[in-house]
């Protein structure tokens, strides 16, 4: 029964009263109730996610665990993704793409940072390890641009030679994602050792696999509601669909992120917290965002990889800056504002896009 209290405390998990609110508002043909209630349904779920895949992280040790919570934080905007491929809204898709990486390195990191940096002081990390991750960054960063960079350079370029471009450039960006995890987590996992937790896991291994499936399968449901009533939802609320995906879908997904990333810098782990927050986002730039063309394929429903200008640049922004606070291996609160500042700056220019 002691597993189970979670349920109970004051926590987000309360809004997962929304799930039946949603059905309702989805049987009365309700479509920006359902958008609502079905974007409050997602954040407690994703927060759940996160708090199974930390239980199970426990078991797995810190670097391979801050992996698992990076894979599995990500598996809420795979599904929304997903979801509106087949929907073909390709610009929102590319959009919460975008967002996720931007979302993790700003907002999930600067508020981990804050966090962890007024309660802890200055705190200490591998500045070895966030340098693997920044540089694979700034090569995702050149894996979006090139293809934009084509069709700027040459507009007359066919759409069939578009798709080669982006499933050769997507297919070389998984290639380069899976060389950096067997570099971090095998052939040189001797550099990047953080320190062991004496952390024990509340739940049973059954219990946060269970749990982790439920999550998943409900998370699935509600983002079908969620991209279904998107397109009338946003004709009633006058919102750009650029901001849609770079803001509310990323916020929506990243909160398990969100719980991972705060719970470990609150605990003086930012080793753990950079792996769950920039691993997040290299793994969003090098295989999701990747995956979603092949993927486009798949379904019938193909989507190149041709980004615009002011996505690629707040890609290219956010990377910088995480790459300059990280060189010296040791992070404060002040960093954390100046992260979370350049995503309210983010934020505001994507309004009005």
């Amino acid at each position: 029964m002691r597993a189970w209290a979670w349920l109970l405390r004051p926590s987000i998990n309360w809004l997962l009263v929304f799930i039946p609110v949603s059905l309702l508002a989805e049987s009365t043909h309700q479509p920006l109730l359902t958008f609502i209630t079905s974007a409050l349904a997602i954040v407690p779920l994703a927060g759940l996610i996160g708090r199974a895949t930390d239980q199970l992280a426990i078991r797995v040790g810190p670097q391979l665990g801050g992996l698992l919570n990076a894979t599995f934080g990500n598996l809420t905007e795979l599904i929304v993704a997903v979801l509106l491929i087949a929907a073909g809204n390709f610009e929102v898709v590319k959009a919460s793409l975008i967002g996720s990486i931007v979302g993790n390195l700003l907002l999930v990191l600067g508020v981990s940072l804050f966090v962890g940096g007024l309660r802890c002081g200055e705190q200490g990390f591998s500045a070895r390890a966030a340098g693997v991750h920044t540089g694979s960054l700034v090569l995702a960063v050149a894996g979006l641009g090139v293809p934009a960079l084509l069709v700027a350079t040459a507009p007359t370029v066919s759409s069939g030679d578009r798709e080669i471009v982006s499933a050769g450039v997507a297919a070389t960006l998984i290639v380069l994602y899976a060389s950096a995890l067997v570099f971090m987590q095998f052939t040189s996992a001797h550099l990047f050792r953080t320190p062991a937790s004496n952390e024990k896991p509340e739940w049973s291994r059954a219990l946060a696999a269970g749990v982790l499936l439920g999550a998943a399968l409900l998370v699935g449901f509600e983002s079908e509601l969620l991209v279904s009533a998107l397109n009338p939802a946003l004709q009633t609320l006058k919102i750009s669909p650029i901001f849609v995906g770079l803001i509310l879908i990323p916020v929506i997904g990243n909160a398990a992120e969100h719980a991972s990333a705060v719970f470990f810098a609150i605990r003086n782990k930012v080793d753990v917290t950079l792996e769950i927050a920039v691993g997040s986002s290299t793994q969003v730039a090098l295989f999701v965002a990747p995956a979603m063309v092949f993927i486009s394929l798949l379904v019938g429903r193909p989507m190149d990889f041709v980004f615009t200008g002011f996505e690629i640049g707040a890609v290219f922004i956010a990377t910088l800056i995480v790459a300059v606070i990280s060189r010296d291996g040791h992070s404060n609160w002040l960093e954390g504002v100046q992260l979370i500042g350049v995503y309210v700056i983010l934020a505001l220019a994507a309004f009005f896009l």
